[in-house]
């Protein structure tokens, strides 16, 4: 081997030595006897390095998993022999793990490859040469894993014939050598028990993973499950033997079979003490231990939907007194200060309330078991004097999943009792909020947080919890009521703060039965409670949740406007991108305002001149603003001030489009006059399209304004178009294309015909620009560069498909033939060369479009012979390439449009289409004569779903 490339290995060797060290490697992995030199440096122990040991099991893994077939047998036997041979001279002095668990995987590639025909022995051979001494048996251990892994693991994707073949080996395996290797499990759990505990976690893992797939007898026998309840109270080994017994009892089986194993392990746990979790401290192992018990109440739970279902009525008894006397251990554990641990029994506990839901009555006991859980869910919803509200970590997000998870239980108890749910946390909520100013945060947070959570756990129809059921609107309206009248959104902790108008919001319902409340909650908003809060999490939070707030309570906002505006004034500047000042709200958190700005303007009910003189005092600022920012940016000379500056640009506008959420068409801006301050807007921005510096920024701002205003001013945009197109299509990126397609995509839809002659005239200008891009060349393993030009060429055939969907052929025609001709080749290549079926359905569209225009006796000069030179075989080329899936969904829809095609065709150009594929073209794809007479009845079908069955099936038996 190369000696100065293996020294590369070492993790501490420098970067060109590791360069060597890779190049290295994939020289070896194509040479075709380098696993040679490798498995002999293996056998005959060459090396003490340990990362060359591990580079050459790297090299013998390639070999095995992808060039095993090329290696005559005696090449296969060596392998096999250099593997134990290396096995049988672990004794003396152990390899590092993670050579140990290389070695398996390797092992484990063998295994599935030779099992079934050259090496059925495997087992009895790897457990001769181990002889169950422990660094044997560790190896032989871990070598069962990684087979388990190969076989069975969900994680790895396997194909169809490698998940058929693993099928096989596990049926051989159980008929041929699963007993002896559960013979072994059992001899090594004995032997070790009390001299390596190692081996005895590693062998418990292999027992809980092979169970899943064997015969359940094998194990869950007396002497098997004796020796694993003994390992239960050693203090090494009980958490993998709780998993192993986890695994047991989670294997399907007769339900009743179920019970009677659940039942006696129950027994055993609980007379040796396992039930009186209080006075465990190993919290680990209680976490291990409650989902055994999680499992086990699941299981019980199983087999009572079965037997109920098989109208097995005294077995189904039997289960649920068995599932009871488990609810109190249930309840401990649900209720456990430790997270993890009740988190582990939620499952159970979840679908306890399921068969809950489905008893006609429920007992007084039953009754006594969900108002616990009601308890339990509320006391663990609340947060600890650990969490750090001002830096979330790993802790906090896992306390997030769990409430999470106490929400769906909380969902699923008012289910099974709303009344119980509701008067519940109206009795927390009460206490709490009397005395809420000298009550811990977490206390008044989770107070609230109930109230908050009612709302889904107690669902109605559009929010209409003030209505209906007179008891349970009457609870919620005082328990809203007591909310915003009691103080607490003064409450000095963020998390009450936020909690308090995430509430307010969801039950904005509140508000119009007692609109008296609205001031109080509005100054809320706009005080320090909230927008001027000295958290900026509250106030980027209360910025989104005000404009939800305003924008649903539009009708009661009236008597408020004026003041809101002007409270909000200060929150509306657009921060200076200079001396580094630093704003109350981030410019994401300006667009809500600008929003609900613009919301309180338009729905108001003030006269016309009224909403355009204060949409005006809106946007006016913005504009000037914006005229002083863009001579700023043409002069300024430092990269970070330019794009500093263009940001704030971007802004101005952004904001200035958000103002215009409101309207819903051109009808409401001219009802509020605001046309013409939009019109000024579009005239201020417009020129930073000429603006040679940080033109991604401001193009991108500048089109998503004239999207907006396609839709609010209509055809008074036209006159703006042309000149903005032409800036656009100045010095483009494909992404610059891609983003400005869709505007003239819009433009074409909405306008058809009125801006025909603008499309014409910007038709080729567009395409040599889209062109250009395409034919720039790119490195061969750019994927980004290659993603990009597959996202432009999408967008330029969409581009086609509006304009000839649209109504609006002739600009394409009216190009002269030769571009004419130019274009359709595109949508050819389109169709049949690029592996992009997004791209191929959209070209077959256009294709039918076009067949369907211009197709008949009076089409363009040349076209029907287009038709037949291009066209018809472009719907045969295309889905006979290897690359065209037809197990693919999207694939499947690019052939549906191409037989749409196909049948235009038929439709347009009648019998001398049908005379052309029987006599010409099929003929010249080698189709037998049966085969083309079946093809052109299918065809001739007035039925389309007929064809496009048919060709799918036609394209499926011409593939190899």
């Amino acid at each position: 081997m190369d000696e100065q490339a293996l020294l590369g290995l070492n993790p501490n060797a420098d970067s060109d030595f590791r360069q060597r060290a890779l190049a290295y490697f994939e020289q070896l992995k194509i040479s075709p006897d380098a696993w040679q030199v490798c498995a002999e440096a293996l056998a005959q122990k060459t090396y003490s390095d340990d990362h060359v040991k591990f580079f050459c099991f790297q090299v013998l893994e390639h070999q095995v998993k992808y060039k095993y077939s090329e290696l005559s047998t005696a090449q296969q036997q060596l392998i096999r022999e250099t593997l134990l041979s290396w096995l049988q001279a672990q004794n003396p002095q152990p390899e590092k793990t993670f050579i140990r668990n290389k070695a398996a995987q390797v092992f484990a590639l063998l295994f599935v490859t030779e099992y079934l025909t050259k090496w059925p022995k495997f087992f009895f051979d790897i457990l001769s040469v181990v002889d169950l001494n422990p660094r044997g048996v560790d190896l032989y251990l871990r070598i069962l894993m990684a087979i388990d892994s190969e076989l069975v693991d969900r994680d790895v994707v396997h194909t169809s014939e490698e998940a058929r073949r693993n099928t096989l080996i596990k049926d051989t395996m159980r008929e041929q050598c699963i007993p002896n290797l559960v013979e072994s499990w059992y001899q090594i759990l004995h032997n070790y028990q009390y001299t390596n505990s190692e081996v005895l976690c590693q062998c418990l893992e292999v027992v809980g993973a092979y169970v899943s797939w064997i015969d359940l007898s094998l194990i869950a026998n007396d002497r098997f499950i004796n020796m694993l309840l003994g390992h239960m109270s050693v203090e090494v080994l009980r958490e993998e033997a709780c998993d192993c017994l986890f695994e047991i009892v989670n294997k399907g089986m007769d339900p009743v079979d179920k019970m009677k194993l659940v039942e006696s392990l129950c027994q055993v746990l609980q007379t040796a003490g396992f039930f009186s979790i209080d006075q465990e401290e190993d919290l680990d192992f209680v976490a291990r231990f409650s989902k055994l018990v999680n499992g086990m109440g699941q299981s019980l739970i199983v087999s009572w939907t079965k037997l109920i279902k098989n109208g097995a009525v005294k077995n189904a008894q039997e289960a649920l007194e068995a599932i009871e006397t488990k609810v109190p251990l249930m309840l401990q554990l649900l209720v456990h200060e430790d997270d993890d641990i009740s988190s582990n029994i939620i499952g159970f506990c979840y679908d306890y309330l399921h068969i809950l839901k489905q008893l006609p009555v429920l007992s007084d006991q039953q009754k006594a078991n969900v108002e616990a859980i009601m308890l339990a869910v509320m006391k663990k919803l609340t947060y600890d004097e650990e969490y750090n509200f001002e830096n979330e970590g790993e802790d906090e997000a896992m306390f997030v999943e769990y409430r999470k998870q106490l929400k769906l239980l909380l969902d699923r108890l008012a289910q099974v009792s709303p009344e119980l749910v509701l008067a519940s946390v109206r009795r927390v909520f009460s206490a709490t909020l009397q005395n809420w100013q000298t009550t811990r945060f977490m206390e008044v947070e989770v107070a609230v947080r109930l109230l908050y959570m009612l709302a889904e756990a107690l669902p109605v129809s559009h929010g209409a919890h003030f209505s209906g059921d007179v008891s349970k609107a009457s609870a919620l309206q005082d328990m809203m009521r007591t909310l915003v009248t009691s103080g607490v959104s003064s409450y000095q902790h963020t998390s009450v703060t936020l909690e308090f108008f995430e509430t307010v919001v969801r039950y904005e319902k509140f508000f119009t039965v007692e609109p008296q409340h609205i001031p109080c909650v509005l100054m809320a908003f706009l005080d320090h409670r909230g927008l001027w809060h000295s958290s900026a999490k509250v106030r980027s939070r209360t910025a989104y949740l005000f404009s939800r707030f305003v924008k649903s309570l539009n009708k009661q906002m009236n008597p408020y406007i004026e003041e809101i505006l002007n409270r909000i004034q200060d929150l509306l500047a657009l921060s200076p991108p200079e001396n580094g000042y630093q704003s109350l709200l981030s410019s994401d958190d300006q667009l809500f305002i600008y929003e609900t700005a613009g919301a309180l303007i338009v729905n108001s009910e003030y006269p016309a001149e009224n909403k355009q003189a204060l949409m005006k005092d809106l946007l006016t600022p913005l504009m000037e603003r914006f005229k002083v920012l863009l001579e700023k940016l043409m002069m300024a000379q430092d990269e970070e001030r330019q794009a500093s500056l263009a940001d704030s640009l971007n802004h101005a506008v952004g904001f200035a489009s958000r103002t215009s959420k409101a309207f819903s068409n051109k009808q409401t801006v001219k009802q509020c006059g605001c046309s013409q301050v939009y019109l000024d807007c579009l005239q201020t921005f417009l020129p930073a399209l000429s603006c040679p510096l940080q033109k991604d920024v401001l193009r991108s701002g500048v089109r998503t304004f004239l999207h907006r205003m396609i839709i609010c001013l209509e055809e008074e945009v036209l006159p703006f178009i042309p000149s903005a197109s032409e800036h656009m299509l100045k010095d483009c990126e494909a992404k610059d294309l891609q983003e400005f397609i869709p505007l003239i995509n819009q433009i074409t839809a909405k306008f058809k015909m009125q801006v025909s002659p603008f499309l014409q005239q910007m038709f080729m200008p567009l395409l040599h620009a889209i062109f250009e891009v395409l034919l720039r060349p790119a490195e061969d393993n750019d994927q980004s560069a290659a993603l990009e030009k597959q996202m432009l060429r999408r967008s330029y055939f969409a581009f086609l498909q509006t304009v000839t969907g649209s109504g609006m052929s002739e600009v394409i025609a009216n190009q002269g033939a030769e571009n004419v001709e130019r274009v359709l080749v595109t949508v050819i290549q389109g169709a049949v060369d690029y592996p992009d079926p997004i791209a191929q359905k959209t070209c077959f569209i256009i294709l039918s479009k076009l067949v369907e225009l211009w197709g008949g006796k009076d089409g363009p000069v040349g076209f029907a012979d287009f038709v037949y030179k291009h066209i018809v075989p472009a719907c045969f080329l295309a889905p006979l390439k290897q690359t065209f899936d037809l197990a693919d969904a999207q694939t499947v829809l690019a052939l549906s449009e191409c037989a749409v095609t196909l049948k235009t065709i038929h439709l347009k150009r009648g019998p001398e289409c049908v005379q052309y594929l029987q006599q010409e073209y099929l003929p010249s794809l080698q189709v037998a004569p049966e085969i083309i007479q079946e093809f052109c009845q299918a065809l001739q079908q007035p039925d389309a779903k007929v064809f496009k069955n048919y060709l799918k099936v036609f394209f499926q038996r011409a593939k190899p």
